[in-house]
């Protein structure tokens, strides 16, 4: 397969027009479209998905505040169903912790986000983490499992915990509002391109402040490898050859 440009984080069955966006993706050479599970239903969703559509790739998990709502032995069959359908995914996502929940919650997300992580390394998939307002904690947990497929989801952390990162060798994604967010813009100039990917968190994040929330689509993944090319003062085509090269060496 020749290079193409990689949605590597989005939520497809939330987008309006499914198949209309798969389109869009097309014409704009967008090839590869990682869509996230983020609770039981997402997940069966996420699989009839990638039955339907050629460029669609499954990451199965569950975020992390829908996972509070589980019961151990709900957790468990869902890790299962993981486990069955793992020659149909590509990675385990979205999971991870959210800080943002009430501090009680905190130990359970931890426990929870730890059986995602084990699980990650079990099927040997890449792990793609949410990491809201929980940031150095969940690299903790990634570091005590000596997890290495890691890619780390929309990461508003400080520099000094970008910089732990990228001397794990694990991945950052920029997601496509980086055209305005100084967040995002820091970190595609701090993370060596071969420890990047793109991502649009569809249908959030739109590259266009103005434009509604529930907006954004797989296409316009292209505006996060226009900035980093940008930022980096590198060609666009040797920025989608390089990111190409990351996916075919982490999900490989």
């Amino acid at each position: 397969m020749k290079p193409c440009f990689i949605d590597v984080h989005c939520h497809l069955e939330m987008c309006e027009d499914i198949s209309k966006c798969i389109r869009n993706a097309e014409k704009k050479d967008v090839g590869i479209i990682l869509t996230q599970g983020t609770s039981i239903e997402t997940n069966r969703k996420a699989l009839e998905l990638a039955e339907k559509y050629d460029d669609v790739k499954v990451c199965l998990g569950i975020y992390p505040i829908d996972s509070l709502k589980m019961s151990d032995d709900e957790i468990k069959n869902e890790l299962d169903f993981i486990r069955k359908n793992a020659d149909k995914i590509v990675a385990i996502g979205e999971v991870g912790m959210d800080f943002k929940e009430d501090e009680k919650s905190w130990r359970r997300q931890e426990e929870i986000f730890g059986k995602f992580v084990k699980l990650s390394i079990e099927l040997d998939k890449p792990i793609i983490v949410h990491s809201r307002k929980a940031e150095e904690k969940v690299i903790e947990v990634l570091e005590d499992e000596k997890a290495k497929k890691v890619i780390m989801h929309c990461f508003c952390g400080k520099k000094r915990l970008v910089e732990r990162i990228v001397k794990n060798n694990w991945y950052l994604t920029i997601p496509t509002n980086v055209t305005y967010s100084t967040q995002f813009q820091d970190n595609a100039a701090a993370v060596p391109l071969n420890q990047l990917f793109c991502e649009t968190d569809s249908p959030f994040l739109h590259p266009d402040k103005n434009v509604k929330e529930w907006k954004n689509e797989p296409g316009n993944v292209i505006e996060s490898y226009k900035k980093i090319a940008e930022i980096k003062g590198m060609k666009l085509e040797e920025v989608e050859k390089k990111i190409y090269e990351n996916y075919e060496k982490l999900f490989s």
